[in-house]
């Protein structure tokens, strides 16, 4: 254990200030949950209603609407957030916000339950976990200067997914579902509770066989286990110190038959669910761990302390074909004509022995941390204080450790020819310690809502270069230190002119660290936003405009974004700037009558470019000029859904329109083979309540069958998912 975290258990574990309660405990059943959510984003819908800039809060109700599973379906309903689809199934998502970029989540903040979720938040976000989404509660989205709240990433916003909280009497529910391609979710929870004790179990299974045609036949699905445990201990709820502590374990495990390798343009064109036999071999298993303790502690009615510690452990291997001959596959499917012998082998022709090489992208993470928050309400004069005071310290660590296999082809099967020893493809960690503070005030005064606040991030990183000649860690190449101070201001004001409408503005400043041995100066910004928000009855409206100036864009070479260059160096792409307006509107036609008729649109329009001139090897960027267009980031995004609600009977069609997108940086007409056309795609979800504990439910994905891609990234075009159909039942008690 490091000495910054040793020093952070001593800290929380001084005794403790009087207390506060973060929000109203008789609005929510769940009184304990609500008390403990000061550190999550909000808490409550109306603590949205609040903040000094846009923000959305997708609660139980509307998730269960659709029963959406894939996390990219749930955030297309929010204005500003950015999704690329990878697999079709929701299990890799690619998650930007106001133009953040989207590759990997690694430019946003993503949290469970208020705490970071990423396998190594600060050494390598870009890392492939994301939590099950059949078990969320709720969803929150922070976009403006609140963001600076959660942090690191300030850039574009939050992202916080609520899990099930611990009921406060004996509850559970049972949601079973199948559909095509052998899909299926069993997804089921018990909790039980008394005075000074409760708790919950948690399971998940999905799996399908995939819809994708493998040449030579193969599952090109997926299974995933999902397994959480919460138990809470709580003093009496009108005890002079109310106490409560929280512990939450889970595992999660994947075994997915997944690739990088996309299709050609005329492979797409006459098959778009065809993989190349090159690709028959291509899996990723995963193991994540997660250890969760929180306590609160209330002394009086003014001050709480809310303290969370926390580890989680992510291991991953995923196989899969890299290049052919030392030519990438990008490259071969980009370009099969120049390339013919290397696209005829990964199309099933026999090959040269060792033609084909496969990697072993076998990494490990830890993440581990104390974060304690502090509230305290207090008056001056005419106007009330909510201030917070946040403490997080934190390390995490990536351990790369990868060797590559070599094949041959014979007889459309693969043949191994040579087996590398391990560690000696990739033979490097990464460490990251930070010490985080943050200071932010609500202040009520009038008509008047102001929002202050202050992020301090202190960041050590450090990568350590072994030798791949052995794959052994007796000969250190290099060790790369470095460290990042940034002081973050935010300022959020909303001024409610009457009981209905809301003005409001923010500026804050957006900050992305650098990652371990990267010589990129951390990316900088500053983000401002103006808006209007409104609420009567059925009616609710928001309409934003926002500017995100850029002093240093940074792009971060993956793998996934085509990986021509050494994974995880980073690049300056100087000044940028994203601009738009996120407007929404819902409504309920039939609010007072017996049939509801729920309305809801959201639209996002952005215009984003390069405001300087540099060469890169970024595939995404790679020669650019002042004046061009930044790559995915369609134009024009919307969404639209009614529904009808019954009594016991529910029907609800959502579309979505994805505008068209470049794949690389420039400006003007767009070449054909950087293009990504625009796409229209609709969802349909029925329900039925057959008794008022048990409900039988269908969905259709993608209703229209829209043939479309996704993305031409990292190798090749990928197919978007096809119609899918689902038929479930769910009973709670």
């Amino acid at each position: 254990m490091s000495t910054l975290l040793r020093t952070a258990i001593a800290l929380a574990l001084l005794p403790a200030a009087p207390a506060f309660a973060a929000t109203d405990a008789a609005t929510d059943p769940n009184q304990a949950l609500v008390r403990l959510d000061r550190v999550n984003v909000f808490g409550s819908r109306a603590e949205v209603e609040k903040t000094a800039g846009s923000a959305h809060y997708i609660d139980q109700a509307t998730l269960e609407r659709f029963n959406f599973r894939d996390v990219n379906r749930v955030l297309r309903q929010v204005p500003g957030v950015y999704v690329v689809e990878e697999e079709g199934f929701g299990l890799r998502p690619n998650i930007g916000i106001r133009g953040s970029g989207t590759d990997r989540n690694n430019r946003i903040t993503v949290m469970e339950d208020g705490v970071l979720i990423a396998p190594a938040p600060y050494a390598a976000p870009s890392a492939y976990y994301f939590p099950t989404m059949a078990r969320m509660h709720a969803v929150e989205i922070k976009k403006g200067a609140a963001a600076v709240q959660a942090g690191p990433r300030t850039t574009g916003g939050a992202l916080n997914l609520i899990s099930t909280p611990v009921p406060s009497e004996t509850a559970g529910e049972l949601d079973l579902a199948m559909g095509s391609n052998g899909s299926f979710l069993g997804h089921g929870w018990v909790g039980t509770a008394s005075d000074n004790f409760s708790g919950l179990i948690e399971g998940t299974r999905q799996q399908t066989d995939g819809f994708k045609q493998l040449d030579g036949g193969g599952d090109t699905g997926y299974e995933l286990n999902d397994f959480v445990a919460k138990l809470r201990w709580n003093s009496s709820p009108d005890a002079a110190h109310y106490q409560q502590v929280d512990l939450k374990l889970g595992r999660n495990t994947q075994d997915s038959d997944e690739t990088y390798l996309g299709l050609t343009e005329d492979d797409f064109a006459a098959t778009p669910f065809r993989r190349y036999a090159g690709s028959a071999l291509d899996n990723i298993t995963t193991r994540h761990k997660l250890y969760e303790l929180r306590h609160l502690i209330e002394l009086t009615d003014h001050v709480d302390l809310t303290t969370v510690a926390y580890r989680t452990e992510f291991e991953r291997n995923w196989f899969k074909l890299n290049d052919v001959q030392g030519v990438s596959i990008s490259s071969i499917l980009a370009d099969p004509t120049t390339y013919a012998s290397q696209y005829a082998w990964i199309s099933g022709q026999d090959s040269p022995a060792n033609a084909l090489r496969l990697r072993n992208n076998n990494r490990s993470y830890y993440a581990q941390g104390i974060q304690s928050v502090l509230g305290i309400g207090f008056a001056t004069g005419a106007a009330s204080h909510d201030l917070e005071i946040g403490l997080r310290v934190h390390e995490d660590q990536e351990d790369r450790y990868q060797n590559d296999d070599r094949f041959q082809m014979l007889g459309g099967e693969l043949v191994l020819t040579t087996d590398g020893a391990p560690g000696t493809q990739d033979n490097r960690v990464g460490d990251a310690e930070a010490l985080s503070l943050y200071v932010q005030d609500t202040i009520e005064w009038g008509n008047w809502i102001f929002t202050p606040g202050l992020r301090y991030e202190q960041i050590d990183l450090t990568r350590t270069n072994y030798s791949t000649a052995t794959g052994l860690r007796d000969v250190v190449l290099s060790r790369v230190e470095s460290d990042v101070d940034a002081l973050i201001p935010g300022f959020g004001a909303t001024y409610l002119v009457n009981e209905d409408l809301a003005v409001f503005a923010s500026v804050h400043r957006g900050f992305n660290p650098p990652g371990p041995g990267s010589n990129a100066d951390p990316e900088e910004s500053v983000n401002t936003e103006f808006g209007l928000r409104y609420g009567r009855d059925a009616l609710s409206a928001e309409l934003v405009g926002f500017v995100n100036d850029y002093s240093n864009l940074v792009g971060t070479c993956t793998a996934s974004t085509g990986g021509n260059c050494s994974i995880g160096d980073q690049f300056d792409g100087g000044e940028a700037r994203v601009q738009g307006i996120e407007a929404s509107v819902g409504y309920d036609f039939g609010a007072n009558g017996p049939v509801g008729i729920p309305v809801a649109l959201a639209y996002t329009w952005t215009d984003a470019e390069f405001r300087s001139s540099f060469n890169s090897s970024f595939e995404e960027w790679e020669t650019v000029q002042s004046g061009d267009a930044l790559p995915y980031l369609p134009e024009q995004l919307l969404h639209a859904s009614i529904g009808l609600q019954g009594e016991r009977w529910r029907v609800n069609l959502a579309g979505n329109h994805i505008g068209e997108m470049r794949t690389q940086a420039g400006q003007g007409s767009v070449p054909a083979d950087q293009r990504i056309e625009s796409v229209t795609l609709f969802d349909l979800a029925l329900g039925f309540q057959v008794t008022e504990r048990l409900e039988l439910y269908g969905r259709v994905e993608n209703l229209s069958d829209e043939v479309y891609v996704t993305a031409r990234r990292p190798a090749g075009l990928r197919p978007g998912l096809p119609r899918t159909t689902v038929l479930g039942l769910r009973y709670k008690f």
